[in-house]
């Protein structure tokens, strides 16, 4: 793809921004460009090393704050007529509250899986907790003389420990997951808010 062809492509997927932000981004790209064909590269590799577009759109979209494209979107394009606003207002009884059920759901489901991550690191906690805990009951397994107590006791620490630490493994994963996840769902929200005007 030569320099014209990324730059078009790119101003598409862009479309419903601020005038601004694309304005700004494609100048950006555009003498990145520019750069890369000065030191003796062709437009057509200066663009592959920059990257796909879907990346570089990402890129983009990662940056700009949501409450932005949020107040860009619903700016009115013009004025409203009285028979909007009335219709708006009147079914403002509907939409509102299930605008607010949807958003009400999205959120529990979100905590959700956070209380799952917390559970997973209060299992993993009290499997390194008891495992701690089982050398002194093998001391006083010990100081009576109970053998098979002391064994029982000290296989018991050693499976615990094992689990800790293998759960720790999980916590991190389920950490990171979650935190992928919300990244992931805020850019599909980014992402809906342009490139569908025309």
């Amino acid at each position: 793809m030569n320099r014209e062809g990324f730059i078009n492509e790119l101003k598409a997927r862009l479309n419903g921004l601020p005038k601004e932000d694309v304005d700004e981004r494609i100048s950006f790209y555009e003498e990145m460009i520019s750069d890369r064909v000065e030191d003796g590269m062709s437009e057509e590799e200066a663009v592959l090393e920059i990257g796909s577009i879907d990346s570089v759109v990402d890129q983009i979209m990662s940056e700009i704050p949501l409450t932005k494209l949020v107040k860009q979107k619903v700016r009115p394009k013009q004025k409203m007529k009285t028979w909007q606003i009335v219709l708006i207002a009147v079914g403002s009884v509907v939409w509102v509250p299930l605008l607010i059920a949807f958003a009400a759901v999205a959120f529990a489901l979100y905590i959700v899986l956070w209380a799952l991550v917390i559970c997973l690191y209060a299992v993993t906690l009290t499997f390194a907790c008891c495992a701690i805990s089982s050398v002194p009951i093998a001391f006083i397994f010990g100081s009576d003389g109970n053998i098979p107590g002391v064994l029982f006791s000290i296989a018991a620490g050693l499976i615990l420990a094992g689990l800790a630490i293998f759960l720790i493994f999980a916590c991190i994963g389920a950490t990171k997951g979650v935190i992928s996840l919300t990244g992931k769902i805020i850019l599909k929200i980014k992402t809906s808010f342009v490139g569908k005007e025309k």
